[in-house]
């Protein structure tokens, strides 16, 4: 496992995309400081600057300004740096006229730091067949078999692209199940974006919410949902909250009002909170053009 001193997965301070002539955002003024060792949900609507994150990380793209570094490090510094990540797009794209064998002999060529018996065993154990061509795989199988190349490559973090989100019910459990399987055998970190929050709720111990281009939420799970909490009381109790309780979104029915809230006071009644209603609290309030600023947990 990642020892004590080892640098962030993520580290980005005023990070800043822009594309075309007009100047999209993509991102803006991000700061991310991602502990190693975590297992990472990158969360947000489309457009939300996920992917754009992801591909900065890879060194796929550079930033209109400001810094991220990666394992310490520039990403995709240099050959050494890039052995380091492995990489999972959408769609999880493979070589639809190679063989999956074909594929192993490619990665191994291609990772100085490959690891022959590990990939040969994750083929055994999910069912591949070596001689078949990954262009007649089943979008399960194509899964497993990128997978298995980005972990063989022994990284130490594993980045997902929403790579499960085209699978059905059966192949995501097992694309997940694998991908853990990979994390504790490499002792590895891995960012995992995806749309679907009963995944993330299911494997992360670290979340990210992206909105807007910014990032609205960051923190171990287990913290953020210490110092959340739903409140429910009479709707005109709102106007005088204790102090040190933040309202992220509220509902109201008639007189009574349900709230997801930020808190260090003890109020009552307070109700624990979801990781899915966590989330989507935060989402909400960006959706309807809440100004407020990025919060993390303080680690």
């Amino acid at each position: 496992m990642p020892v004590a001193d080892s640098p962030p997965v993520f580290h980005a301070r005023g990070l800043t995309k822009k594309y075309g002539r007009r100047g999209k955002v993509a991102l803006d003024d991000v700061n991310l400081n991602i502990p190693s060792g975590r297992v990472i949900g990158l969360v947000g609507p489309n457009g939300a600057g996920k992917s754009t994150l992801l591909h900065l990380a890879c060194g796929l793209i550079e930033p209109t300004s400001g810094s991220l570094a990666v394992l310490g490090s520039r990403p995709a510094a240099n050959a050494s740096h890039l052995a380091r990540v492995g990489f999972v797009a959408q769609n999880t794209p493979v070589y639809g006229s190679f063989t999956v064998a074909e594929h192993l002999v490619l990665g191994q060529k291609l990772n100085p730091a490959w690891d022959p018996a590990l990939a040969q065993r994750r083929i055994r154990q999910v069912g591949l067949n070596p001689a078949q061509k990954a262009g007649q795989l089943s979008g399960g199988q194509r899964a497993q078999l990128a997978l298995t190349i980005a972990a063989a490559k022994r990284p130490e973090l594993l980045i997902f692209d929403e790579p499960a989100a085209a699978l059905d019910p059966l192949a995501r459990k097992g694309f997940l199940q694998n991908l853990m399987e990979f994390v504790l055998e490499l002792g590895a970190s891995a960012v995992l974006s995806s749309h679907l929050l009963g995944d993330i709720e299911q494997v992360c111990d670290h979340i990210i919410v992206l909105c807007n281009s910014k990032v609205e939420l960051a923190g171990d799970t287990g913290d953020l949902l210490a110092c959340h909490a739903r409140l429910m009381a009479p709707r005109a109790d709102f106007d005088r909250l204790a102090a040190g309780v933040e309202v992220i979104s509220v509902e109201h029915n008639g007189n009574y009002s349900s709230a997801i809230v930020r808190t260090d006071a003890a109020t009552d009644p307070l109700h624990p909170v979801s990781l899915e209603e966590l989330v989507l609290a935060y989402m909400t309030r960006a959706a309807a053009g809440v100004e407020s600023a990025s919060w993390e947990v303080a680690r």
